[in-house]
């Protein structure tokens, strides 16, 4: 598109984020919540919407959408009731769905995030709870769908962004920000793979200074970040296109086809009053007491922001470091867990982001699966930092050693291999006499200038000595040893 066409429009975005809660059962029944199990398994006639069954809140859940409340300084509402929200869809088993509309669990708030532009509050309007609906499954070559209701009831947080995001890259770091939020409280898993993370995105675009917006459009269960920010850049040309066109845009559901990049209209989108909500009459009003709220308060997990300030000011990381060991709540927790044992607490980040990560990555694991201790990691640290290794040998000869089996210290991994680096001085004499007398020439070309075969003189005394000499102490008598011949 024309970039001064596209500079006469405004975007406005507004995301509507749904959290799985990671309950052990469901909102209103006693069926697992868990994802992952055969079809219709984890279904009761609760779940089913059977006539004479009674919905009972799972307090868990209020108590998750509370901590999300708490953690983006919303306002957590004292008086609740939950709502029916009624519309029919093959895989809603009541004909209508319990959520909250008039009284949200959570009011205003905001998540902080850093773009290209600069830095900014993305503000919710609220959060509330509601439950999740049975999934349709669509078989290629066949007339018939598929229902599994396993789904049906899981719990969810609705979060609703005020309509002011900007920009797909906007949007897609929001997104990033919110699921940190969701591990780190440890509400949600996050996966956005799996749907337990998901937003629909509402979108429209205005000329530049208008005071109205334009028509706006939905496009349903983003499950990806690249595709959120594809499905945004693609809506916002056709829409300008069709403003520019004298087209009209229909307020509707559209989806979004990963293969084409492109959004497709699947149904005119509904009104508030097509939904006929109603106050839920087989649930009693919760009440969020003083008292409950001081509770959880104090159940509340450092977040993210407070331990990027933790690291940069009680650790003295760099502030690239902080962030990097922020990402992850794991992550931050092996970082201090590991300085519990050792003060040098740049060695432990270098350690973490580096031969760690490295091994993590490569081997598709978490850092929670690590069967090397923060106390170990610290073991090794120390050995490096006492000289009785190099760096390069911890990483890559004892470290995948301490990972094969960690029952061994890495001192006695070092001792057993013959590792501990040489530092008797008369012993790295004799070496460096040794390497001298067998390289005339090369001496004589150092001591004509060519001072970059030092480094070849280094790795002729690390053979060997079978890479156990001491490299600062060996460096130091090898260049000694040089200016005095």
């Amino acid at each position: 598109m024309n970039q001064e066409i596209r500079d006469k429009y405004e975007v406005v975005i507004g995301l509507e984020v749904h959290a799985q809660l990671q309950t052990e059962s469901k909102i209103f029944a006693a069926d697992a919540a868990s994802f992952g199990a055969s079809p219709n398994t984890h279904i009761s006639p609760i779940t089913l919407g059977h006539p004479g069954t009674l919905p009972k809140l799972n307090k868990r859940a209020v108590e998750f959408a509370m901590k999300m409340g708490i953690a983006c300084n919303s306002q957590i509402t004292e008086n609740q009731y939950f709502d029916r929200k009624n519309y029919f869809y093959p895989d809603l088993p009541k004909g209508y769905q319990i959520t909250q509309d008039k009284t949200p669990i959570c009011m205003g708030g905001g998540v902080h995030v850093k773009l290209s532009t600069g830095e900014k509050t993305v503000r919710f309007h609220h959060i509330h709870l509601e439950e999740d609906a049975g999934k349709s499954l669509h078989i290629d070559g066949s007339s018939d769908s598929l229902l599994d209701y396993n789904r049906a009831g899981t719990p969810l947080i609705e979060m609703v962004t005020e309509p002011e995001i900007k920009s797909a890259e906007e949007a897609a770091t929001f997104m990033t920000e919110v699921r940190k939020l969701v591990r780190y409280l440890g509400i949600c898993d996050g996966n956005m793979e799996e749907g337990s993370l998901r937003c629909d995105v509402n979108i429209s675009v205005m000329p530049v200074g208008s005071k109205v917006f334009g028509t706006k459009v939905e496009i349903k269960n983003m499950n990806s970040m690249r595709f959120i920010q594809k499905a945004i850049e693609y809506e916002i040309v056709r829409q300008i296109d069709a403003v520019e066109n004298n087209e009209k845009i229909i307020q509707e559901t559209r989806s979004f086809d990963p293969a084409t990049g492109r959004t497709s209209g699947m149904r005119e989108k509904e009104s508030m009053n097509d939904y006929r909500y109603f106050p839920e009459p087989d649930l009693v009003p919760l009440v969020i007491s003083e008292e409950w709220l001081s509770s959880v308060k104090a159940q509340m997990p450092a977040l993210p922001w407070e331990l990027l300030a933790k690291f940069t000011k009680e650790y003295g990381l760099p502030e690239y470091d902080a962030h990097v060991l922020t990402d992850s709540r794991e992550i931050a927790e092996y970082f201090e867990a590991t300085c519990k044992f050792t003060k040098h607490y740049k060695a432990v980040s270098n350690w973490i982001m580096g031969t760690v990560k490295s091994y993590l990555n490569d081997h598709n694991l978490e850092i929670t699966q690590l069967s090397i201790t923060p106390e170990q990691l610290a073991q090794l640290i120390q050995l490096v930092d006492d000289g009785k290794v190099s760096n390069t040998t911890a990483s890559h000869q004892i470290f995948p050693e301490m990972i094969a089996d960690n029952t061994k210290t890495p001192l006695q991994i070092a001792e057993a291999k013959n590792l501990i680096q040489q530092s008797n001085t008369d012993t790295l004499q004799t070496l460096v006499d040794e390497v001298l007398a067998n390289n005339p020439a090369k001496v004589k070309e150092y001591k004509n200038g060519k001072k970059g075969l030092l480094s070849m003189f280094m790795g002729e005394i690390m053979k060997k000595s079978k890479g156990s000499a001491d490299p600062k102490v060996t460096t130091a008598l090898l260049q000694k040893t040089l200016e005095n011949l």
